[in-house]
């Protein structure tokens, strides 16, 4: 039985609009990512942006993170981050910001594209 006024919703139109919408923003995200797997980084840039996220303040994120993003970035986990670039460097912190609770892990996430779109001037 339908409700007075939704006789005429339709579910699958209504999800099907939703998804078109999410699939058009993810274009520009999959290409923001193919470009920074692509992005070499020397050791040296890598730890300068370490240094000038935690020491120097540029990222809002727990300072205590900083030797695991290291860490995580110079002997990561996983094959795929093996690579030194930006994408490695980024999955680096947000692998480290899973050690913080929800709302502040969400704040640190959020924060990061914009701090690495800065740092290395790539739109995201």
């Amino acid at each position: 039985m339908l409700a007075k006024h939704s006789k005429s919703f339709s579910l699958i139109d209504c999800i099907s609009v939703g998804v078109d919408r999410m699939q058009r923003n993810f274009e520009p995200m999959r290409k923001q990512v193919e470009a920074w797997q692509r992005s070499e980084l020397t050791d040296v840039t890598a730890k300068v942006v370490i240094y000038e996220a935690f020491v120097e303040g540029k990222l809002e994120a727990p300072k205590h993170l900083a030797r695991t993003v290291h860490d995580l970035y110079f002997e990561p986990k996983y094959e795929e981050f093996r690579p030194r670039t930006i994408w490695s460097l980024s999955n680096a912190f947000t692998s480290a910001f899973k050690d913080l609770e929800p709302i502040p892990q969400f704040r640190a996430t959020a924060k990061l594209g914009e701090f690495l779109e800065a740092r290395f001037s790539q739109p995201f």
